[in-house]
Parts: structure tokens; sequence; C-alpha cells
């Protein structure tokens, strides 16, 4: 756990205790954004597998780069389609799981990435 730096030049360091900090392992992952269409009164998502890889970088907060296939179709749908550009990861392979979860049962938008 560390400090936010970036919040820290607004709000002072003393107040962004409680972020992470350190390099992902490496392995599978699963990524999700998920964003509402408020004007359509709509919850949507898009998300898909990957991987982690063991790139070292040399950043701060909890850093990771990962591997997505086919990764220029992906941007091209978030990008035309208004997402926001940061998404959740887990290192685990669930996006069918989850993508069947967020479409069948929340009845919510999905882009399975794959």
């Amino acid at each position: 756990m560390a400090n936010a730096e970036i919040l820290a030049t607004v709000l002072g360091t003393e107040n962004t205790y409680g972020t992470i900090s350190g390099q992902a392992r490496p392995g599978p992952m699963t990524y999700v954004r998920i964003t509402t269409a408020d004007r359509l009164g709509k919850i949507r998502t898009y998300l898909g597998e990957g991987r982690l890889t063991d790139d070292p970088l040399d950043t701060f907060g909890c850093r990771a780069v990962v591997e997505i296939p086919n990764l220029k179709a992906l941007m091209r749908y978030v990008c035309k389609n208004g997402f926001e550009h940061h998404a959740a990861l887990n290192a685990s392979q669930t996006a069918g799981i989850l993508a069947e979860a967020f479409e069948t049962y929340l009845g919510w938008e999905v882009y399975y990435h794959q």
C-alpha cells in the first residue's frame, strides 16, 4: 500500500494513503469495463481475456503490461462506442461466465471480445 502520487498533488500526500503499489504477477487475466448510457437508460459493458506479461515498467502504482488478442479491434469498439479508457482486471479467465451473467441475468448490453 502507498500514497496516490497524482491525487497527492491536489489533496496532499497525507490524504491519499491506500493505493496498491507493485507489479502484477504474469498469468491469465480477465478485463471488464461497465458503464451507463444514461440517455438510453442502459448499462453497457465490454470484457474479454488476455495475459499479464512479465515486462518491466518504470512507473508508480499497480502496474501491468497485458497482451490482448486482436487489440486493434477492441480499441476500435471502445472508441466508437464512447467507453471510458480504464477497465478492471482480475487474474483469472472468467470472461465467458461474466458475459453470460451480465447479459442473461442482468439484461446488460455486452460486448465479449474474443
